[in-house]
Formats: structure tokens, C-alpha cells, sequence
């Protein structure tokens, strides 16, 4: 297992030099902290259950929809394509986790579920997975993570109000411009 109480690696937070502007320091450390948190987990992951992060996370959705859900809304939840979905399903599918139905309204259409052993080999990967959350956060205490927490719901309502800038906005803008 990794010790994240070791000195981290060189990276994009700790090259920046003092005249660099507070946001890309902010933007930069927020980076840095998913980073050694996601490849935490996927090392415990891997190393536990011998499984891999796109897994959990596609069962993650499936747990959360024990009535299944087609194959392109697991891929729009995931924010994947949905050949990465196809192919982590069909593995899924051949170690009995997964199931995939024909939709009758839509012959095109697969339904996906976890299978009752899906649902058991899940349910113990979730439970281990939110202790080592708790545990890689234990270095805040609850006033700190509350906080945070906030903090961090204030810069998601700003970047997902309707006048908030996006590449889409400057993308039209640019086009409108020509």
C-alpha cells in the first residue's frame, strides 16, 4: 500500500514558481490531491479485489440502479465511451457479475444489471472502499472537511451557473467572431 504520508513526488503543484496566479495554484493543488487519492484506490483496488477503478465505477452505477440501466446512460454516467462500457460489461458478464437483457421496446438496446453475486462482490468492494476514504481523509478534521466540502460546492455553483464561462461559450464565440 501506498503511505501518502511520504513526501508526494514532484509535481505540477510543487513546480510552480511564486508569481503564478492563485487560481492555477488552486486549480493545480485540487489536481494534485485527486491524483494521489485516485491512484491510491486504484492501487487498493487492484491490489484487494484485483479490480480496477472503471469497474467499481461502473457497478457503483449499476448498484445504485438495481433495475438496470441501458448500456448508453451507464456510458453518459460514467462520462465514457460507450465502447469502454461494452468492454468492461462483456468481462463482467463472462465472471457472472453482470447481466445483459435485450430491451423488448428497443432491439437495439441492452439492459445491464449486476447479478446477485455482482450485488455481494460490490457491496464488499463499496464498504472497504468508503473506510479507505475515510482513512485517506483522516488528516482533516471535521470542521476542515466541512469546510472544504462547502468550499467546494461554492466553486461547483459557480462553474455550473448559466452565464459561467465554458469551452462551449468561447468555442461560439470565436465561431461568431469569424
Amino acid at each position: 500500500m501506498t503511505n501518502l504520508a511520504h513526501p508526494p513526488r514532484q509535481d505540477f503543484e510543487t513546480r510552480l514558481g511564486n508569481d503564478e496566479h492563485d487560481a492555477l495554484r488552486l486549480w493545480l493543488r485540487i489536481m494534485t490531491c485527486t491524483n494521489l487519492v485516485e491512484s491510491e484506490i486504484r492501487a487498493r483496488l487492484r491490489s484487494r479485489f484485483d479490480s480496477t477503478l472503471p469497474r467499481f465505477d461502473l457497478m457503483s452505477q449499476l448498484w445504485r440502479h438495481p433495475e438496470g440501466l441501458k448500456m448508453g446512460e451507464v456510458s453518459r454516467r460514467l462520462m465514457v465511451t460507450s465502447g469502454n462500457v461494452t468492454g468492461i460489461t462483456d468481462q463482467l458478464v463472462r465472471e457472472g457479475l453482470v447481466s445483459r437483457e435485450p430491451v423488448a421496446s428497443d432491439r437495439r438496446a441492452f439492459l445491464v444489471k449486476l447479478t446477485t453475486a455482482g450485488r455481494r462482490s460490490f457491496q464488499r468492494m463499496a464498504e472497504e472502499h468508503e473506510q479507505w476514504i475515510v482513512d485517506l481523509f483522516g488528516g482533516l478534521d471535521d470542521s476542515d472537511t466541512r469546510q472544504l466540502h462547502r468550499l467546494l460546492g461554492l466553486l461547483k455553483q459557480s462553474l455550473t451557473r448559466p452565464d459561467a464561462p465554458s469551452i462551449r461559450s468561447a468555442h461560439s464565440a470565436k465561431r461568431a467572431s469569424r
